[in-house]
């Protein structure tokens, strides 16, 4: 029997169709990307349709080969974000959607799932003792039952089903083999066995996934994935422990976003494979060249900042400071590279920007570093670049990346614009500031000043004396873009609403008052927009309601 065949003829249930997963070969590892679903769980990382689409259409350039889209029985704007990229992929790649082991939400993933070309199912069941004795507060006759059901009813409403395991990094094996086998029986194309709490270690993760092919019949006709945590730092390392074990699709987030301490991390993975290609006997088909182009994606949108000393798309990746390093470095790459930056999507460029730079050197350097931009957002680049090469002797990569960004958080969206601000601060004195805003709707410009404990204080005060909506403040982060004292300054900040909902927002400028002031009305825009989606929607009478 092919790998991801039906197993479950006979058994009187019926299925739509015969799986579309195609007979793996020994030495494929399929990208399942979750960044959508379980990489949005980062708390302040929730994001709206519209940049889900964005990213989704990223991924598909990067080549992956399942996007895990939302889970659609959560709320109505989850199912309308999987509805929407289920269209639109096309048969680029398999969308999925998550359910819980409940018929009600495995036919609301059937029905976000309706128009894609190669929909999947991912349901499953917690099968730890953790998992059933407290959280689901059955036994296991009673999950081994409800596991199998949701697989028989997935499979009778789409080709494709995969079925999680939950917490089964601290589930007793023999309990796990007989779930992983039941369900096979069912149905289940793909078979999932998460390390849900990040609790295991690389040799006993990839001795689990040894003995289900060991012990489960059946396992040699599906695909076994993993989906591994981060809470011990073990995340990518237990991933590939379970590749070199025999599984053939891992799951991750790109930057290794997520849930607590996070996931797998894509681009970790990825590279690992590429570069140990003969110790694992194993690679992917993701399009390397985008990586770098994804995880600065993600990164914006998110609010989640990448550490520069992250493996493969942090800042200091590939950068070199001592001299013995640089010396080995450029009389041969290899040296101290094990990866070439190209491979990630980087490449060196020897053109200085400066002041005195011409429209055609910015517009070449924008294009190397990735950036297509139209005509109207060059212009609001270059005015912005202007600006701050007159300020700076020289102008780096990571500046230019942050006034796009900048650029693309000002036409995305506003409600209220931020035209001027003028801020007094000293010691002794009260730190007072004066704000200008336009309301974009109506072009109407609104004035108020406040005064604060400091400057920030100040000027925050002023903006909510003229954008009154209740949120409180509870992050506020400032970090040089680049190296120097004439750095450019971004400060990220976050912002809770009266719901309880989190809210990132961005802004970059020379002026670290300047940037305050654009991340916070940034952060604003953002709640106001979320709450005209959901008004909206509440009038759209064919908003699917909550479950």
């Amino acid at each position: 029997m092919p790998r991801g065949a039906s197993s479950c003829e006979g058994e009187g249930e019926s299925l739509v169709s015969e799986s579309t997963i195609p007979a793996a070969a020994a030495d494929k590892v399929y990208i399942f990307d979750t960044t959508l679903r379980d990489g949005e769980q980062s708390p302040g990382a929730s994001m709206n349709t519209e940049e889900k689409l964005e990213i989704a259409r990223q991924l598909v350039r990067l080549g992956v080969d399942v996007i895990e889209a939302g889970f659609p029985a959560s709320s109505p704007g989850d199912f309308e974000s999987v509805r929407r990229i289920a269209a639109e992929v096309g048969d680029a790649c398999v969308v999925c959607a998550l359910s819980r082991a409940v018929p009600s939400d495995i036919e609301s993933a059937a029905a976000a799932l309706a128009g894609a070309a190669r929909p999947r199912i991912h349901t499953g069941i917690g099968v730890s003792e953790s998992h059933l004795t407290h959280k689901l507060r059955i036994d296991r006759a009673t999950a081994l039952e409800r596991g199998v059901a949701a697989v028989k009813l997935a499979r009778s409403l789409v080709g494709e089903v995969e079925f999680y395991a939950e917490d089964a990094g601290r589930a007793d094996p023999a309990f796990l083999y007989e779930m992983v086998e039941a369900v096979i029986a069912a149905g289940a194309n793909v078979v999932n066995i998460p390390d849900t709490t990040g609790y295991t270690y690389p040799g006993e993760f990839g001795a689990l996934i040894g003995g289900l092919f060991e012990h489960v019949r059946g396992i040699e006709d599906v695909i076994v994935a993993v989906h591994c945590h981060n809470d011990l730092g073990m995340a990518t390392a237990n991933a590939l422990a379970g590749v070199k074990a025999g599984a053939r699709q891992v799951e991750c987030t790109i930057n290794g976003i997520g849930e607590r301490a996070g996931n797998t991390a894509m681009e970790e993975v990825v590279m690992a494979l590429r570069a140990r290609r003969e110790y694992f006997g194993a690679d992917t088909t993701i399009n390397t060249r985008e990586i770098m182009r994804t995880s600065r994606l993600v990164s914006n949108i998110t609010g989640i900042l990448v550490q520069p000393n992250k493996s493969i798309v942090g800042a200091n990746a590939f950068a070199h400071s001592s001299g013995i390093h640089q010396d080995g470095v450029l009389k041969e790459r290899t040296t101290y590279e094990i990866i070439d930056p190209v491979e990630v999507g980087l490449g060196g460029s020897a053109i200085v920007l400066t002041a005195r730079s011409g429209r055609h050197a910015l517009r070449h350097r924008l294009e190397q570093l990735g950036f297509d931009l139209a005509e109207e957002e060059f212009e609001r680049v270059h005015h912005d670049f202007l600006e701050l090469a007159d300020k700076k002797k020289e102008v780096y990569d990571e500046d230019i990346e942050a006034l796009v960004s900048e650029s693309e958080r000002t036409s995305a969206g506003e409600v209220y614009h931020l035209r001027s601000l003028h801020v007094m601060s000293g010691e002794p004195g009260i730190p007072t500031a004066t704000v200008e805003l336009v309301e974009v709707a109506t072009g109407s410009v609104l004035v108020d000043s406040s005064h604060g404990t400091g400057p920030v204080d100040a000027l925050y005060r002023a903006i909510n004396r003229l954008i009154e909506v209740e949120n409180d403040l509870i992050e506020f982060s400032v970090q040089s873009v680049t190296r120097g004292i004439d750095a450019l300054g971004e400060v990220t900040i976050r912002i809770r609403s009266a719901d309880g909902r989190v809210f990132t927002g961005r802004g970059a400028h020379s002026d670290i008052i300047t940037a305050s002031a654009r991340a916070y009305v940034n952060s604003l825009n953002r709640l106001l927009l979320a709450h005209r989606q959901e008004l909206s929607a509440e009038a759209d009478p064919t908003t699917p309601d909550r479950p």
